[in-house]
């Protein structure tokens, strides 16, 4: 089984909002996270992404494959 790769966008959250960073999985709905870093919310994402997945997939629900540009 290959590892399926999924696009992902990063915004920088202004200060008002509390700083940091946000990571977004444009193909799965509600796949999110933050961090202060942009390297802690790519790590976040990851755990983010994990959870998405395994959670769709113990309810049965169809997981979308990863589109190569966004």
């Amino acid at each position: 089984m290959s590892k399926l790769q999924y696009p992902f966008n990063i915004t920088e959250l202004p200060d008002e909002e509390g700083g940091g960073y946000l990571i977004e999985f444009p193909d799965l709905p509600g796949c999110i996270s933050d961090g202060e870093t942009i390297e802690e919310a790519i790590a976040n994402g990851q755990d983010a992404l994990f959870c998405w997945i395994e959670t769709a997939k113990q309810y049965g629900e169809e997981i979308p494959q990863p589109h190569s540009s966004m």
